[in-house]
């Protein structure tokens, strides 16, 4: 059986899990429970390398066609006030370009400005 851990607030050793939850019938603490991959950071990282974050300011550094349609985001493009997503695939920069619309860009596309 696998071992729960103790209350954090009354330290009990009676929690119980219910869903993603871990409660504590003592004191009815709830919690959820912290994994090694929750304590990892999401950190994105530009063409240069510079380690970006949501609200930087950056530049398109390549001529990027907008999938569905005629329009082109071109090189110099500077886009304000970036936020960073986590995304399966990998465009994990969500922008709106001036003229263009919302998009989302993969990082290797762009250098903080």
């Amino acid at each position: 059986m696998e071992q729960l851990p103790n209350c954090p607030k009354c330290n009990s050793e009676y929690t119980y899990e219910d869903r993603s939850l871990l409660i504590c019938p003592e004191c009815a603490h709830e919690w959820t429970p912290s994994t090694e991959a929750d304590d990892i950071e999401f950190t994105v990282k530009d063409a240069n390398g510079a380690t970006l974050r949501s609200g930087d300011d950056v530049t398109i550094i390549k001529d990027l066609k907008v999938k569905g349609s005629s329009s082109v985001v071109k090189v110099g493009t500077k886009i304000k006030n970036i936020r960073l997503v986590e995304s399966a695939i990998d465009h994990n920069i969500d922008c709106k370009i001036p003229g263009v619309g919302a998009l989302k860009i993969t990082p290797m596309y762009v250098k903080k400005s």
